[in-house]
């Protein structure tokens, strides 16, 4: 019986801990629900200005004029909310691990949420305004471009999504390194392998386009080259383990 009491402790914390997430990921949606439409003229921005002179967004769905925006609002909430998230899965494991651990972990999620927001504005900024025109101007000639709110809702979150992962590359490079499945030897050996996947990912993560698979590939393999920096630099300082052998 007293062995399964720090497994119900830890499936209480981990219970309260999820209830104090959605509590605060409904509290940041509640204010950003009054926001919706707002939210999603800021998003709808990019595929407007690619749009001809008199086209516009069009609702194929009866209910999509309503739900879309709030669809949106509430995807935003879990962005706003990613850093207390993450601080609530930081409290739950952390007991859980070393000293060393911990100076490490700390670091790599915060630098993580950032890299993640930072895939997401580049997309937004860089990649969108390029993609939707390009997209926009293939069209043949006499084809009106109307795209649907909740497809171009779809198709944006997909590409942020596809971006924010692909800036996560550092991190993963750096988890990799530091679990011994790999080593920054090993990976600069397969640099070229490497180039030619992140061009590889860009093409089926992004539009049928070269511009958007290009600004995928090149920002992948810059994270890449990144990743290998500090997974060096961290690899290259394994002084404390002789001092811990000898206690």
């Amino acid at each position: 019986m007293s062995s399964q009491s720090p497994l119900l402790d830890h499936l209480l914390e981990l219970r309260n801990r999820l209830l104090r997430s959605i509590i605060a990921v409904g509290i940041v949606f509640a204010v950003a629900a009054t926001f919706a439409d707002d939210l999603y003229h800021w998003l709808a921005a990019p595929m407007l200005a690619s749009l001809p002179l008199g086209s516009s967004m069009i609702a194929t769905d009866v209910a999509t004029p309503f739900f879309t925006p709030f669809k949106l609002a509430f995807v935003v909430s879990i962005a706003i909310a990613v850093p207390y998230l993450l601080w609530q899965l930081w409290a739950f494991i952390a007991p859980g691990l070393y000293r060393k651990e911990k100076r490490l972990v700390v670091p790599l999620l915060a630098s993580s949420t950032l890299l993640f927001y930072a895939g997401v504005a580049f997309a937004y900024f860089v990649v969108l305004p390029l993609a939707l025109k390009f997209l926009a101007g293939a069209a043949p000639e006499g084809v009106t471009v109307a795209t649907d709110i909740s497809r171009y809702l779809d198709f944006v979150l997909t590409i942020f999504m596809a971006f924010g992962i692909a800036f996560e590359t550092p991190i993963a490079i750096i988890l990799l390194c530091w679990s011994g499945a790999t080593s920054v030897t090993s990976l600069r050996r397969k640099r070229p392998y490497i180039i030619v996947g992140a061009f590889v990912v860009g093409m089926l993560l992004t539009p049928p386009d070269v511009i958007s698979q290009t600004l995928l590939a090149i920002p992948m393999w810059l994270l890449f080259e990144l990743g290998l920096l500090i997974a060096g630099l961290y690899r290259s300082e394994p002084k404390p383990e002789p001092e811990q052998n000898q206690d």
